[in-house]
């Protein structure tokens, strides 16, 4: 096993975030039917103050979950801030300190305060009296470890927000271990070859929300100039533009077609200088009488549904080569510099206009299969 822990990563890369309960109720919702009678795992998290377990303790008589999973990394910078280790009774004869990684295993939950529902008093006096559902790990709660993934062979769903610095290696491992999955990562991830290919694969694709969302951080984080504050508490916050959902669980808003609209016409629609596709600015604007390949936004993965659309390739780099894109024209590359500072990249797509090299930003070319409209 790696010597890099999980803490470290996040640490350096300082992509520790903690999502809001909000934002995990609005995107569960469309998975309900799936959770009944399963083992539900949330690797990446502290056990209490995750709100991933908050969600799952509270729900998991109402979602009929047949266990509840989650793991606690060493050195976690939020491990014991909300229940001390110190107060649990099955640990009353370990030797440990209050940041040690730990487990938790639920398997029913019940109303300890008699008031008629499930809240976090009655998990919390799971927690802290109930022999057996909170034990100490004995590695260092990495998702990599050998128990981290002996409790990820007996779960069925994974749901949690992985640290995107490891985004490609902890979605590798749920491919590897055939899971099913829910988490949270960055939209660039997309651009992933690794993430692309199982895109691409009808593998994986988008959950049903992305775009802004609001997260604690903590509080070594350094500020910054944006899409950053400190609450009246002291609590660190970042605010994300381009995360998103990431799963392999059907739900049938995938399955809605995009309205289209919009006329082909060669006019609003140029034709790649390198590919034989033409391009779409906007995803709302893909003409719904052209059956030729398009190249489209990456936010077209939003709308995605397999029905109406078939995913060819990506066309920037190595990916845009694997497909057929040509490599830049000697008369071109002269003009590239001037678009990019990185330069002529053979396998990115460009257009002409006039003596203009004009390159689009990264581009998802498609096919329509279904009907127009």
């Amino acid at each position: 096993m790696s010597e890099r822990t999980l803490d470290r990563a996040k640490r350096n890369k300082e992509d520790e975030f903690y999502t809001q309960l909000s934002d995990i109720e609005a995107e569960m919702r469309y998975y309900r039917d799936h959770f009944k009678d399963k083992v539900i795992l949330c690797n990446c998290d502290d056990p209490y103050e995750s709100n991933f377990f908050k969600f799952f303790a509270m729900n998991f008589n109402f979602l009929g979950l047949k266990k509840l999973i989650t793991t606690c990394y060493a050195d976690s910078p939020v491990a014991g801030g909300q229940l001390s280790l110190f107060d649990v009774e099955s640990l009353e004869d370990e030797t440990f300190h209050d940041t040690q990684p730990y487990k938790v295993e639920i398997n029913e939950v019940r109303d300890e305060n008699k008031d008629g529902a499930i809240d976090l008093f009655d998990v919390e006096h799971l927690l802290k009296n109930r022999k057996n559902v909170l034990t100490l790990l004995k590695g260092d709660g990495d998702f990599r470890s050998r128990e981290c993934i002996e409790l990820l062979k007996e779960a069925d769903i994974v749901v949690t927000n992985p640290p995107f610095s490891l985004f490609r290696e902890y979605v590798a491992q749920l491919i590897e271990y055939d899971k099913s999955f829910i988490i949270i990562g960055s939209k660039n991830a997309i651009t992933y070859k690794e993430t692309f290919k199982l895109l691409k694969e009808g593998k994986v694709w988008l959950g049903n929300n992305s775009g802004d969302m609001v997260f604690k951080v903590p509080n070594y984080y350094k500020p910054r100039k944006t899409r950053y504050w400190v609450d009246e508490f002291g609590q660190k916050w970042r605010s994300m533009g381009n995360v998103g959902w990431f799963t392999n669980l059907d739900f049938k808003e995938r399955h809605q077609n995009i309205t289209l609209y919009k006329n082909y016409s060669s006019n609003e629609y140029p034709t790649y200088e390198n590919y034989n596709a033409i391009n779409v600015n906007r995803v709302a604007e893909i003409p719904y009488d052209y059956d030729g390949e398009m190249g489209v936004p990456i936010t077209f993965l939003d709308k995605f549904n397999p029905d109406q659309f078939k995913i060819i390739g990506l066309g920037i780099a190595s990916s845009g080569l694997e497909i057929g894109v040509e490599p830049y024209k000697p008369k071109h590359r002269k003009y590239r510099r001037e678009v990019q500072k990185r330069g002529v990249v053979d396998g990115d797509l460009y257009m002409m206009k006039g003596e203009e090299v004009v390159v689009p930003y990264a581009r998802i070319i498609i096919k329509r299969i279904g009907e127009s409209q």
